[in-house]
Parts: structure tokens; sequence; C-alpha cells
């Protein structure tokens, strides 16, 4: 293969990311249990965030991309089938357990495993972890006889808060969330909002492949898993889509593969830095700039995988989103809980909507259209489709929009 950086357009790294990411074309109306688990394999992980001012946003991505789906199917692939598991990546997200010798091989050496981009929270875990090491014992050894709740721990004490970055919550619960990042605690079932803890020996089930990956090995799986997940990517981007800020040398990582043929360079036109993907999509994305395309509506959530890192959402689709929920209500532009609009390969705007669960009514309390979105009727009516198609996963009966929308498009959206 030619060392030669390939030069795409940005379209074709749009749409390659589309295609991996399950939101090319026209989606099915439900999904199966099936579906969840091919559609978690290809990302590689789904964000989790309880947030229900509409819905989870875990919820809202695989609504996304398979239509209405039973959560009970989630839950069986989680706490029955086990062929999900719930594990910090960038974040809390559900992963396949296919997955597990990767994310073992971090967890395995952490916290040596965080990388500087973690700041002085690495050498926190090393002077905070030894120095609560009777904690440590006390909460497995008390795992030993079945799951517990915070609550449920003989430790658990409301009072003063930990004094480490790690946790707002007391020394158990930082101490759990150290053990998690560890491997050595796992979440292995919830009890409403509550987590139930326990330990890997009993969850895991017995056909997991336990194969111990060297640090150089788990780095080259987690390049290979995010490239199939988002196609085009920078360093950065891939340090932080999978195993964020746990690549101790990616840049060795990529020349290695680079070496072998695995990944190719890419430079895409008007973007400055060199780019990889996986040579075996490096036709694809020659071809696909210039294939048709489906311009389907979808409705991302907050924490989905295509908005993960803001810079390269405004770069690659010229789109520039913020989680306003974090901010103080007089600083929001769009509203709390915003969704960006995706049609085909662009985003062409956001809503903001509230699910009224006691009236059953999903309240799009405001509808924003970007510079150059399309004004077509057909477009909005797209729109008002996809809309009533999240109020029927939501279990509600009616819409109403209760704010603004762009005069092009209220007559669908009313």
């Amino acid at each position: 293969m030619s060392t030669q950086p390939v030069i795409l357009s940005r379209q074709a790294a749009r749409r390659l990311e589309l295609r991996r990411q399950h939101l090319e074309g026209s989606r099915p109306s439900r999904g199966s249990r099936a579906d969840i688990l091919r559609v978690t394999r290809d990302l590689g992980y789904v964000q989790i965030d309880p947030v229900t001012v509409v819905a989870p946003s875990h919820w809202l991505s695989l609504w996304a991309r398979i239509g209405s789906f039973s959560v009970s199917d989630l839950d069986r692939l989680l706490w029955t089938d086990r062929t999900l598991f719930e594990c910090w990546t960038h974040a809390a997200s559900y992963v396949p357990t296919e997955d597990y010798p990767i994310h073992s091989a971090i967890m395995r050496r952490y916290p040596e495993s965080l990388s500087k981009s973690w700041g002085y929270q690495k050498a926190e875990a090393k002077r905070w972890i030894p120095a609560h090491a009777r904690l440590r014992k006390v909460i497995l050894r008390e795992l030993e006889t079945g799951p517990r709740r915070l609550r449920d721990f003989a430790d658990h004490a409301r009072g003063p808060r930990s004094g480490d970055a790690w946790s707002e919550g007391s020394d158990l619960a930082t101490m759990l969330v150290h053990l998690q990042f560890g491997g050595e605690v796992m979440v292995v079932g919830h009890e409403g909002t509550q987590n139930l803890y326990g330990l890997p020996s009993d969850f895991l089930p017995d056909w997991v492949d336990r194969t111990d990956l060297s640090q150089a090995e788990a780095e080259i799986a987690g390049v290979q898993r995010t490239l199939r997940a988002i196609g085009v990517a920078t360093p950065t981007e891939i340090n932080r889509y999978l195993l964020r800020g746990r690549y101790l040398d990616l840049r060795g990582t990529l020349d290695r593969l680079t070496e072998k043929s695995v990944v190719g360079r890419v430079r895409i036109e008007g973007l400055r830095g060199t780019r990889y993907a996986l040579a075996s999509d490096l036709d694809a994305l020659r071809r696909i700039g210039s294939e048709d395309w489906d311009e389907e509506i979808s409705l991302i959530p907050p924490f989905d995988n295509m908005v993960f890192h803001g810079a390269r959402t405004r770069e690659l689709y010229g789109f520039d989103y913020v989680r306003e929920q974090f901010l103080p209500e007089g600083k929001r532009r769009f509203g709390t809980y915003v969704l960006p609009i995706l049609w085909g390969d662009r985003f062409i705007g956001r809503i903001d909507p509230r699910l009224d669960r006691a009236s059953k009514r999903l309240e799009i309390q405001a509808v924003y259209a970007e510079a150059g979105a399309p004004r077509a009727r057909g477009v909005a009516a797209q729109l008002a489709e996809r809309i009533g198609q999240l109020a029927v996963f939501l279990g509600a009966e009616t819409v109403v929009y209760s704010g603004r929308v762009p005069a092009e498009w209220r007559s669908a959206l009313h």
C-alpha cells in the first residue's frame, strides 16, 4: 500500500461514519434483541446517561438506529444473556462482552493505564487507593457473599464526602469507582436507579474470552475497533472514542499499523492534519462520495457516538453542538435537552423536546433550523414523521409543538 495519504472529501468521511454508525438510509420500525447487540457491537459502546427529560440517552441512541425496541430486551442482554456489560470506556457505557479482553487489559493495569491526558487524576488514584486499602478489602470481602447496592455495604456513610478527584460521594462510593476502573468490581444489575455491584468472577459467563492482552495488543485492538466504528479519525479522535485516555503509545501504535498496511493515512480536503482509516475501507472511501445517498431524518441524543467530540462534529459536519443541560439556564441558546436533527449526511437543525409522562404528551418546546437547511415541506414532513415515531417509542399519545418553529417548516410541524 502506498505511504502517501489518500485525499478525501469531507462528504466521503461523513458518509463512511454514518454507514458504520447505522445511520444510513431508512431504519426499521422495530428492533429486536439481535439488533441491539449488532448495533452495540458495531459502535463499540453505547454511553449510558439516565436523565429522563425525554428518555435515557442510551435508549435514544439505540432507537435512532433500530427503531422502537423493548427495553426488557436490552436488560436481558445485560443481566441474563450477559452478551453486553457495563464498563467505563470514556464514560459509563454498555459494551459487547466479546470485547472483554480489550477492556480487561486496560483495567488490569489501572491506574498505570491512564495517560497524561488524565492530568493529576492518575497521581491522585495512585495515592488514594493504597491509603484506603482496608476499605478495598472490606468491599471485596462483602461482595463474595453476593451483589450489593451502595447502601447495603457496612461502611456506607452519608456524612463526609470523599476528598479525592473521582467522586462527590463517600469514600465507599469513590472506592467502588476505582474498583470498577480496575476491573475488580462490576455493575451486575439495577434496582430502580441504584446500581447493583458484584464480582466479575461471579457475573461473567463461562464463554467469555479471558485472554490477557498486553498494553500494546489492547491499543492495537482499540484503534481497529474505533476506526471500524467511525471510519476516518485523527489520533485525538481515536483517543477520545473508546479507550479514552488509556493509550500510552497511540502514535507508535498507529505507525506500526500503517507499516503493516492495516491502516492507511488520510487527508481531508480543506482540513488540517493527518487522519487514519482501516486499509480495508480506503476503496469504499474513494467511491462513497459519488454514490446515491438516502436523505433520511435521524434524531441524535446528547451523549450519542455521533457527537462524542465537539471539534470533530464542527470540522466534518459544520455543526456546533453543546450539551446545554450543563450550562446555567440563562446561557442556554437552544434548550435543556437538545437533540440534533441529522438529514442524510448533514445536521440541519435541532429540537428541544420534553416528555410529560403524566399526560402522555411529547412536547416539542422549540425547533431550530441551521443556516442553509433545506426548507422544503417534504423535509419538514420527514421530521414530523420521525418525531411521531419517537412519541410512539416513548409511549406518548400526542405531540405538541409549544414553541418556536421555522416558518418554512411550520405547515408540517403543528
